[in-house]
C-alpha cells in the first residue's frame, strides 16, 4: 500500500483507445507512474512505450502485471467479456482496481465482483464518469431541493452519427497471427479462427462487448442513478434493430428501451445515424412543477408554478348547467387577487461548469484519492452493478423478446 507520499505505481490492462485514454489522464497527476502495460497486440506495447518509456514492462499475459510486487494499482480497459475474470485476481492480487464500464459482460458475473470487493477491501472504481461530472452533481443538489416538485419521468439519449461512434475503429495493416494472441483474446469467448475485425471492433459481438447497452445505456443510468439517488428500476423492455451499420455486426444500432423505477419512468434511445452531425448526450428530468435537461456540458432548470385550479369546459353544457356548475366551482376556487408571489422567471436557469474541467479526469482523481485514503470509491462495485445490471437487461429483453423483471435491492 503506497504511502500518502509516495508515488502510486499503475499499470495498464488493455491498451486501446479508452485504456490510453484513462492512462494519460493518470499518469499527468502528480504521484501516479505508470510502469507496466499488457494489450494481446504487439503493436500497442510497442505504442505503449513510445508514449511512456522504454522502460515499461510490457506483456501480453496480464498475470505476469499482477504478479510484480512493484504495482500497486492497475487500469483495466479490456473487452468486457475480460472484466470480471481479470477485476478479481486483480483485487485477489492485492491490487486497487480501476475497471472500465461495464463492470460485466453477463448479468450473473456482478456478485463475484462485489463478493472480490467485500472480501480483500481493495479500493474498486468503475469508470463511468457520469459520477464525477458537476453537471450531475447540479442535477443532484437541485432534485434533492425538490426544484421541479416531484420526478415523474426521465428521458435519457446518446445518439452518434459518425462511422468511429458506431464502432468502425481502425485495423492496424500488421494484425496477422504473429504480432496478435488470438487464443488470449478469445479468453472464455467461443472458440474461431483469427479475425482481426472482431478484436479492433470487438463493441460489434456479443462474444466479447455488450453492444449499446453496455458501452452507452451504463453511462447514462449511471448519471440518472447518481443524481436521483435511485437503486435502479424493477421492471426493464426494450426494442430496436439492427438498420445502418450492417457491417457483420450482431448488436443494433438502433435502441429504445422503458425501465420502470419506484415513482418514475424512464426512456432510454441510442442511434447510430441520427441525422445529427456529431454526438449528442442528455437528459430530461421531468417533475410536477418543471424540467431539468442536461447535456455533458450544461444544465437548464425551466420551472413551472403548479396549478392552483384546474380550469373548465362547459360550453357544451346547457346554460342552466353552466351556471350551476360554475358557482360551485368558484366556491371551491375563488378567483385570486394578482400579487407579487404571481409573478414567474420569464427565462430559465442555466448552469455550466468552470472551462477546462473534465469529469473523466476528475473520476480518475477520485480514483487515486480513494488509494491514498483508503477511502470508499465514488463508483464501488455495488454502484457499478446496479447501473450494469439493468443496463444489461436491456441487451436480455432485446434478444429474447421479453419483458425482464429486476430487484434492486437484492440485485438479481
Amino acid at each position: 500500500m503506497p504511502n500518502p507520499n509516495d508515488n502510486i505505481q499503475i499499470a495498464l490492462i488493455g491498451a486501446g483507445g479508452m485504456g490510453m485514454g484513462d492512462t494519460s489522464l493518470a499518469v499527468a497527476m502528480p504521484g501516479v507512474k505508470l510502469i507496466a502495460v499488457c494489450d494481446i497486440y504487439d503493436g500497442r506495447l510497442a505504442r505503449a512505450k513510445e508514449r511512456w518509456g522504454n522502460d515499461l514492462f510490457a506483456t501480453r499475459d496480464y498475470r505476469e502485471v499482477l504478479a510484480r510486487k512493484d504495482v500497486d494499482a492497475v487500469i483495466i480497459a479490456t473487452p468486457d467479456h475480460w472484466h470480471q475474470r481479470i477485476t478479481i485476481d486483480a483485487l485477489d492480487a492485492g491490487k486497487d482496481v480501476y475497471c472500465e464500464k461495464p463492470m460485466i459482460h453477463s448479468i450473473d458475473e456482478g456478485p463475484a465482483m462485489i463478493e472480490a470487493q467485500r472480501r480483500t477491501g481493495r479500493t474498486l472504481q468503475i469508470g463511468s464518469q457520469y459520477v464525477s461530472s458537476l453537471v450531475y452533481q447540479k442535477a443532484k443538489e437541485l432534485l434533492s431541493a425538490g426544484a421541479i416538485g416531484q420526478l415523474n419521468m426521465v428521458e435519457a439519449w446518446l445518439d452518434r452519427n459518425t462511422a468511429i461512434g458506431a464502432w468502425q475503429y481502425s485495423i492496424p495493416p500488421d494484425a496477422s497471427p504473429a504480432t496478435i494472441d488470438w487464443d488470449r483474446f478469445l479468453g472464455s469467448a467461443p472458440k474461431r479462427p483469427f479475425e482481426p475485425v472482431r478484436l479492433f471492433r470487438w463493441r460489434n459481438y456479443r462474444d466479447y462487448g455488450t453492444g449499446v447497452a453496455g458501452d452507452l445505456f451504463v453511462h447514462l443510468l449511471t448519471g440518472l442513478h447518481f443524481a436521483t439517488g435511485s437503486k435502479g428500476p424493477n421492471r426493464v423492455y426494450a426494442t430496436g434493430g439492427l438498420r445502418f451499420w450492417k457491417d457483420g455486426r450482431d448488436v443494433p444500432d438502433v435502441m429504445l428501451a422503458l425501465l420502470d423505477y419506484p415513482g418514475f419512468t424512464v426512456q432510454l434511445k441510442v442511434n447510430f445515424e441520427s441525422g445529427t452531425p456529431a454526438e449528442s448526450a442528455g437528459m430530461k428530468f421531468v417533475g410536477s412543477e418543471g424540467t431539468i435537461t442536461t447535456s455533458t456540458t450544461r444544465l437548464t432548470l425551466a420551472r413551472r408554478p403548479r396549478e392552483t385550479e384546474p380550469g373548465y369546459t362547459i360550453d357544451t353544457f346547457p346554460e342552466a348547467v353552466q351556471k350551476d356548475f360554475l358557482e360551485q366551482y368558484r366556491k371551491q376556487y375563488p378567483p385570486a387577487r394578482a400579487s407579487a408571489d404571481s409573478l414567474r422567471p420569464d427565462r430559465d436557469d442555466t448552469y455550466a461548469p468552470p472551462p477546462g474541467f473534465n469529469p473523466q479526469r476528475e473520476h480518475h482523481r477520485a480514483f487515486y484519492e480513494s488509494i491514498r485514503q483508503r477511502k470508499p470509491s465514488v463508483e464501488d462495485a455495488v454502484f457499478g452493478y446496479r447501473a450494469a445490471g439493468p443496463a444489461l437487461l436491456t441487451n436480455v429483453s432485446y434478444f429474447e423478446k421479453r419483458v425482464c423483471a429486476w430487484d434492486p435491492e437484492k440485485l438479481s
